[in-house]
């Protein structure tokens, strides 16, 4: 018989806690902090992927009970990932530069699960494709994502199941292009609304989620910002120019577009 399981071997601990290795000599307290911070942000990026191909599912089976659960879940998450911002403001901006220098051409912008994140929501971007290398497990990931209907389009289908009228163009889309406004679109969410039945609540929690990824958003810019200033991101990114032209891009355009006729 083999050994039994253990909380240590269940979570693969041993593995999992060698993986913070500070490059700075010293090391430099505060790089460990650095470290710990973008790991456990990368694993949460993975939760969320993992609750939104869920919700996905949940939605093209009509499942109103089912998505409202793993919207709540995924709100959650994002209250801690941005919670997880005033942690790393802890970091001066002369601790960071004090290691800085040692992530050479290392920057948050190659996060492949973070694109993973923006494709499945409708934010699809070809050209980023190639900016991961050629055979690594986050371009395969994003060119199968690519080709993939996305959460609002399973969103339009759930719609649809529910009896309102979602034009048969935005049923029928290039799911690789971005998600665009549509009136059509427009109008069987109105419908949906004044139905005041489960599609609303549904709708209600994807504005919050929208609402709340904008918020993470911002939070980390205004981080990256008091921690760098107007410096260049490493890796050759823009900084926190490059994260200011992010803000306030709405992942569903047609549920902010209705708020008037409301």
């Amino acid at each position: 018989m083999g050994k039994p399981l253990t909380y240590l071997s269940y979570l693969r601990l041993d593995a999992l806690l060698s993986l913070q290795q500070p490059r700075s000599a010293g090391p430099e307290h505060d790089e460990m902090l650095f470290i710990v911070v973008h790991q456990v942000y990368e694993l949460w990026f993975k939760q969320v992927l993992h609750e939104m191909r869920h919700l996905r599912g949940r939605l093209q089976a009509g499942d109103s009970p089912g998505s409202l659960a793993t919207l709540r879940r995924v709100l959650t998450i994002l209250k801690t990932l941005v919670a997880q911002i005033d942690v790393l403001e802890t970091l001066t901006p002369m601790a960071f530069n004090s290691f800085r220098s040692r992530l050479e051409a290392a920057s948050g912008f190659q996060s492949h699960q973070f694109r993973e994140l923006e494709f499945l929501l409708g934010h699809k971007r070809p050209d980023l494709v190639a900016q991961h290398p050629e055979g690594s497990a986050g371009r395969r990931a994003l060119e199968v994502l690519l080709t993939e209907p996305t959460v609002f389009d399973a969103f339009l289908q759930y719609l649809a199941h529910e009896g309102h009228a979602v034009p048969a163009s935005a049923l029928q889309r290039d799911v690789t292009l971005p998600v665009v406004p549509s009136p059509q679109v427009q109008d069987a969410l109105l419908q949906a609304y004044r139905a005041n039945g489960f599609a609303a609540q549904v709708c209600e929690r994807l504005v919050d989620f929208d609402e709340g990824l904008q918020e993470w958003r911002y939070r980390h810019v205004k981080m990256v910002e008091r921690t760098i200033g107007a410096k260049m991101g490493t890796g050759g990114s823009a900084g926190a120019a490059y994260l200011r032209e992010t803000l306030f891009r709405p992942l569903f355009p047609d549920l902010w577009d209705i708020r008037s006729r409301l």
